[in-house]
């Protein structure tokens, strides 16, 4: 049925004990939850790793890996002097005070380093936990990482020379990993009392249970753990795992002039939808485009992407934790104060979004200030709301739209930092208004356990019946009450509190026809799922991008707003929403099920009253079966669970005033008036009631492109308006 996979791995440290076995299944068609034993926690599918490619925006696609590999820094007798990172970041101040990251143990996992590079004064240790019979790295990836921390060449010197550098040699020449081979790291790392680690790594599936497990178990071991929040930007809502957790600091990326770099990641985190509210990410932002490091030849590069801009904030983290004396180093720093001190230092850059620069640019020497008198404590990032229009661009989409009666809560999801304790709990949490007359409702959650040394705060905010006509600015205050297990040789339980502070416009109600409902709770994310991309232009058809109208749909939002709507987002199905507050109901790319009571319930709205605009994607049988694809990872064939949406849902949806969709697949442009409208990969108008109007366009069919290569144009019905008669 199964059996144990013992692979071999030659320089692997085979004495160490592992907590997790590899097993191939035997019998085709077996399913993972069929292997059963009473010893197994869980079975899952083993899965694939990618390093974060080196990227460059102004390179087609194709040619980004091979442009990138092969960029070098000018030689050194060029006339223009190349400043290093670790000196655009003033690490020479801190330098001269004689700290360059003495007896901080460094992991880099990555494509391995030669073992007497001369860059490098201190490789304490390598090992290798592929299949392939080698330490030395053959890309470069791993040396330039390592470089970046702790490199001596002066035209691309690190940050913490003396660093001890410890080499994870994860990928193989083919830049591919398994969890497996991290799960044994992971390991490693914690038995050989790692003090910081780089993750240049990333991808979307942060359901990889063991994965996720061992990196909080790397954290709880006191291991700060630093990794690349993706370089899958400018599009909101493409985050990656590990940078995406609340124990580890993610790192976005930026260019010399302070900009948000084009390929960095944008938050917000998708773990929480479609009922919750994303958090902040990334933390914080570091140079990553263009960044010099060391090569394999011994001398200097450059590459850009966050998976660079990981290890600056990760050679800064060294620097700094030297600076702390060693039994107070011992004894306070951890993950938790790290992260305070780096994020209440960062410089915020002006004009991105709190969702694409977190707490702003690494500041090295203010975190040093800090940390020379910080004490382990509570505190909530961010620790300020300022929900008001006068506080956008940086607190957009919160800045964007006041609140007022009757509208969806607006959720702000914080992070508890308590650096007292690996663990602690919550003993409060509560609202003080800075006036009795307040306006806000405010309800908070959190976890019933802070672990490893973090969890969310999630505020939901609505505003009061009373205040409905009223025009206001409501502020006050969150305080949460953090109690911890007693410090090292005390017997009495610690306790910490934080406050959060929350400033926001109360309008007047609007009227109703201004209202939409945006329906989020129909959109399904991967994971787990398969579910293709909207657009099937793009040859990589697994659209693990977290649909919300703040991620990838913020565009159509932003002009909602222009036009002067108040856009609110549904988290929850048809039967909780009271359509007499709203104008429309907006169903945007939906790829879940509508139940039978939600139907009935739209049917009686719109008889109310209610209008609903439907964009639908696509949905076709055979190219569903055509771009499903096998996963070498899980061994079995992934077929999509539904097209860009879920035409037959939606077709139940609408049936009961004769509306359908069709199963073809279209694209191309229109016109309406002045305006020129792009189609891409859309289903058609199939059946349309009397009385209503049909817009008719000549469009590409797709789906005879993709499945016998087809070219031929049809005239299609793509945009239709009906009044039902029973409406008011």
């Amino acid at each position: 049925m199964w059996e144990e996979v013992l692979e071999s791995r030659p320089f692997t440290r085979q004495s160490f004990p592992s907590d997790f076995m590899v097993v191939k299944v035997l019998r085709d068609g077996l399913q993972v939850d069929q292997l059963k034993h009473p010893r197994l926690k869980r079975i899952v599918p083993e899965r694939r790793y990618r390093i974060l490619t080196p990227h460059d925006a102004s390179l087609p696609a194709s040619a980004v890996r091979e442009a990138e590999t092969r960029a070098r820094l000018p030689a050194p007798s060029s006339s223009r002097r190349i400043l290093s990172i670790a000196e655009k970041y003033d690490a020479k101040q801190i330098w001269a005070k004689g700290f360059r990251g003495e007896k901080i143990k460094v992991a880099i996992f990555d494509t391995g380093i030669d073992a007497h590079h001369k860059s490098f004064k201190h490789i304490e240790d390598r090992s290798n936990w592929t299949d392939e019979d080698t330490l030395e790295d053959r890309l470069g990836h791993g040396t330039f990482v390592a470089g970046v921390v702790a490199g001596t060449n002066q035209e691309c010197h690190g940050f913490a020379e003396e660093a001890e550098i410890h080499t994870f040699r994860v990928f193989t020449q083919r830049q591919m990993s398994f969890t497996s081979w991290f799960l044994d790291a992971f390991n490693y790392a914690i038995q050989t009392r790692m003090n910081i680690l780089n993750l240049s790594i990333g991808g979307p599936d942060y359901h990889d249970q063991p994965f996720i497990d061992k990196v909080w178990e790397m954290s709880a071991n006191n291991i700060i753990v630093i990794s690349a929040i993706g370089n899958d930007g400018p599009l909101w809502g493409t985050l990656n795992n590990p940078a995406d957790q609340l124990d580890v600091i993610g790192v976005g990326g930026i260019d010399y002039a302070g900009r948000i770099a084009s390929f960095s990641s944008r938050g917000m985190t998708t773990w929480e939808l479609p009922r919750g509210y994303g958090r902040v990410k990334p933390d914080i932002v570091a140079y990553g485009r263009d960044v010099p490091g060391a090569s394999i030849n011994g001398g200097c590069r450059s590459l850009s992407g966050t998976s660079v801009a990981s290890p600056v904030v990760t050679g800064a983290v060294a620097l700094l934790a030297s600076t702390i004396p060693g039994e107070r180093r011992a004894r306070e720093l951890n993950p938790a104060l790290m992260k305070q001190a780096l994020l209440e230092s960062a410089t915020r850059l002006s004009g991105p979004s709190i969702f694409e620069q977190g707490a702003g640019n690494l500041n090295l020497l203010g975190a040093s200030r800090l940390l020379a008198d910080l004490k382990p404590r509570v505190s909530v990032w961010p620790d300020q709301w300022d929900l008001t229009s006068g506080s956008c661009p940086y607190m957009w989409p919160y800045c964007s739209q006041p609140l007022y009666h009757s509208a969806q809560p607006i959720t702000l999801n914080a992070t508890l930092l308590n650096s007292l304790a690996v663990s602690g709990r919550v003993l409060l949490a509560r609202w003080i208004p800075d006036s009795s007359d307040d306006c806000l409702l405010v309800s908070v959650q959190y976890p019933s356990q802070l672990w490893p040394w973090s969890g969310y705060l999630a505020v939901s905010l609505q505003v009061k019946e009373k205040c409905a006509s009223m025009r206001v600015t409501s502020t006050g205050r969150v305080m949460v009450k953090v109690v911890s297990p007693p410090a090292y040789g005390s017997s009495k339980e610690q306790e910490g509190e934080a406050w959060l502070s929350i400033r926001s416009e109360v309008i007047p109600r609007p009227r109703r026809e201004e209202r939409i409902l945006w329906d989020h709770q129909h959109n399904l994310q991967y994971p787990p799922g398969f579910f293709p991309r909207d657009n099937l232009a793009h040859r990589d058809y697994l659209d693990w991008n977290g649909d919300h109208v703040h991620t990838n749909f913020r565009g159509l939002y932003a002009k909602l707003r222009e036009e002067g709507y108040y856009v609110e987002v549904l988290g929850e199905d048809f039967l909780c929403f009271d359509a007499r507050w709203y104008g429309a109901l907006m169903i945007v790319d939906s790829e879940d099920n509508f139940r039978e009571e939600e139907v009935k319930k739209l049917e009686r709205d719109v008889a109310d009253g209610l209008s609903v605009v439907v964009l639908a994607e696509w949905y076709n049988a055979d190219v569903m079966r055509k771009i499903k694809f096998f996963d070498d990872n899980t061994q079995i064939w992934w077929t999509p669970q539904t097209g860009g949406g879920n035409i037959p849902a939606i077709n139940k949806l609408l049936a009961s005033w004769g509306i359908a969709l069709s199963s073809g697949v279209f694209r191309g442009s229109f016109s309406l008036g002045s305006n020129v409208a792009q189609v891409k990969s859309s289903s058609s108008i199939s059946r349309w009631p009397a009385g209503g109007q049909l817009y008719r366009h000549t469009m590409q069919d797709e789906a005879a492109s993709l499945l016998s290569s087809t070219k031929k144009n049809v005239d299609v019905a793509l945009l239709g308006l009906y009044q039902p008669s029973s409406s008011r």
